[in-house]
């Protein structure tokens, strides 16, 4: 949901597929949200107050696109500083040489 978030807050706004083609891109296809995987987690994300949804038409389909929310931008914050906290935790126990400097 981190990742959903981050994307989310450095564009206005994504459609579904357009958000796991950029997660793609990104990983250089090591990280691959299935549509299985994704929609719960917008639907949820949904509910929880942190995204809000827009609907348009295009090419005569209706496309959600999701938003963040005030309180979704506050989220991703947190739970972008939790990761980080996380990662450097992670790095002093593989190689505790690194950290001590």
């Amino acid at each position: 949901m981190t990742i959903i978030l981050k994307l989310l807050d450095e564009h206005d706004k994504m459609y579904g597929y357009e958000i796991t083609q950029h997660v793609k891109q990104i990983t250089k296809n090591e990280l691959k949200i299935t549509e299985g995987a994704l929609y719960p987690a917008l639907h949820k994300l949904e509910a929880d107050g942190f995204l809000e949804v827009e609907v348009a038409k295009v090419d005569n389909r209706l496309r959600k696109y999701y938003k963040l929310t005030e309180q979704g931008t506050k989220e991703q914050a947190s739970k972008l500083a939790e990761l980080e906290t996380y990662i450097k935790t992670m790095q002093a126990f593989i190689n505790p040489k690194l950290s001590l400097s």
